[in-house]
C-alpha cells in the first residue's frame, strides 16, 4: 500500500497551473467535460511525496489534499 494519497477537488480547482508549474512531476493539467483544463496528479497513490507538498501548498483555492494512507491523517 502507498504511503501518501493525492486528491485534487475539479470542482473548486481553477486551473490556475501553479500545482504543474511548481511540480509537474506530480501534477499534470487535463481538460475536463467542459474543455476548461483542471489539475490532476500524476499518481493517486505513491510513497514519496517529492515536491507535491509544496504544489499543495501553493494551490490559490486550496484544492488539493494530501493523506497519510496509514491512519488516514490529512496533511493538507
Amino acid at each position: 500500500m502507498a504511503k501518501f494519497k493525492i486528491e485534487v477537488v475539479k470542482e473548486e480547482c481553477t486551473g490556475c497551473a501553479a500545482c504543474n508549474a511548481s511540480c509537474p512531476e506530480a501534477f499534470e493539467m487535463k481538460e475536463d467535460d467542459s474543455g476548461i483544463p483542471k489539475a490532476k496528479p500524476v499518481k493517486e497513490n505513491v510513497d514519496d511525496l517529492g515536491c507535491a507538498m509544496d504544489a499543495a501548498q501553493v494551490c490559490p483555492v486550496n484544492c488539493i489534499h494530501i493523506t497519510e494512507t496509514e491512519g488516514n491523517k490529512k496533511l493538507i
